[in-house]
């Protein structure tokens, strides 16, 4: 498994610091695609950072050579990136993916997204409905980027995170394929659960929501 070389789209971001640390940790060799390079204050013998911007589809072929598994912990991030960046990046990675036949996506996105399996309850309905009338053109680039994963043939799992805590703290996490039983998630928790989803395949072309049990 540690032979894996991962791609990693966000890793200068709130969930991206940790998954970049756990990875590292557990000597799995990463490719960063980062758009501003002096953010990430790792140097690492087995990290690989690619300054570039993941709308151009260019960059994204070449920061996917010779990776075995994507990861993106992609943010609206600082500054804001576009309102259209979730579709964007998905768009370009997918075709990218095809091109070197690359199976497994694992990507974050927040509780807003809903499936046809949801049963969310009144607060994650509220929530969502808060996301709509606050961020309507993000939050919904966010469902359309879930629209885009269904029609593709790719080991997909998208992870619907409630609020994310900067911790290293672990504990035990809950999951659901229908509704968000818990309020946050630690970063280190969900570094872990993706790490733990390159030899899983329960969640693979599902949206399970995760969060601190």
């Amino acid at each position: 498994m540690q032979d894996l070389k991962i791609a990693l789209i966000g890793a200068t971001g709130k969930a991206g610091t940790y998954i970049l640390k756990a990875l590292l940790a557990q000597q799995f060799r990463v490719k960063a695609l980062v758009r501003n390079p002096e953010k990430l204050q790792i140097n690492h013998p087995s990290l690989e950072i690619i300054t570039g911007d993941v709308k151009d589809v260019e960059t994204v072929n070449a920061f996917l050579q010779g990776c075995d598994i994507v990861v993106s912990a992609l943010g609206t991030g600082q500054p804001a990136s576009e309102k259209t960046i979730f579709t964007q990046s998905t768009g370009n990675i997918l075709k990218a993916m095809k091109a070197f036949d690359l199976k497994r996506y694992i990507l974050i996105t927040g509780i807003n997204v809903n499936t046809p399996a949801d049963e969310k309850d009144a607060k994650t309905q509220f929530a969502t409905k808060w996301m709509y009338d606050n961020y309507p053109v993000s939050t919904a680039d966010r469902q359309k980027e879930y629209d885009l994963l269904t029609e593709i043939d790719l080991d997909w799992t998208l992870i619907r995170l409630p609020l994310i805590i900067q911790t290293d703290e672990q504990s035990a996490i809950g999951t659901s394929l229908v509704n968000c039983d818990g309020e946050q998630i630690n970063a280190s928790n969900l570094a872990q659960f993706i790490i733990e989803q390159f030899g899983e395949k329960a969640f693979v072309k599902q949206a399970p929501f995760i969060w601190n049990s």
